[in-house]
């Protein structure tokens, strides 16, 4: 099936979420913001272990999506 302008563009500009990383790793989403903040930063807290692998699990889930995308968009 053909994707439309529309359909293409919003699976395009899907996105991993900090809800998403929170969710492989079990833990809140104010975990993940509080790990992300910078070193000198009152709150902030060491990443959640185990958050390189989530991270990767992730990220192949969603190169997966593009590339499935970019299949059917080159086959018109």
């Amino acid at each position: 099936m053909a994707l439309d302008f529309r359909g293409a563009t919003e699976a395009l500009f899907d996105r991993v979420r900090v809800e998403d990383l929170a969710g492989e790793l079990h833990c809140s989403p104010q975990t993940i913001k509080q790990a992300r903040m910078e070193a000198d930063t009152k709150g902030r807290r060491t990443p959640p272990e185990g958050w390189q692998s989530a991270a990767a699990k992730l990220a192949k889930k969603r190169s997966d999506q593009l590339r499935r995308l970019a299949d059917k968009l080159a086959a018109g």
